[in-house]
């Protein structure tokens, strides 16, 4: 069985730079001449780092969803 795959985005326009997600989980986010975040890939691995990139994020600016069916994984729906 295939490991767990997740799209990863950040909303550019709601991103403050604050570098925890690079941080968190810097083989999967850096930090553009911008300071403005930017997923390394559009596609990773599921893992504890990626979504506590996505927690920690002081705007809410970073969505993972699984690319096979769109289902949101974070952040949840309220």
């Amino acid at each position: 069985m295939a490991a767990e795959r997740w799209r990863v985005e950040v909303d550019r326009g709601l991103c403050v730079g604050s570098g925890m997600c690079e941080g968190s989980a810097p083989g999967a986010f850096a930090l553009d001449a911008g300071r403005r975040s930017r997923p390394r890939a559009q596609e990773t691995d599921a893992s504890e780092d990626v979504l506590a990139a996505a927690e920690t994020c002081p705007v809410e600016a970073i969505t993972l969803s699984r690319p096979d069916t769109g289902e949101k994984v974070f952040p949840p729906d309220e």
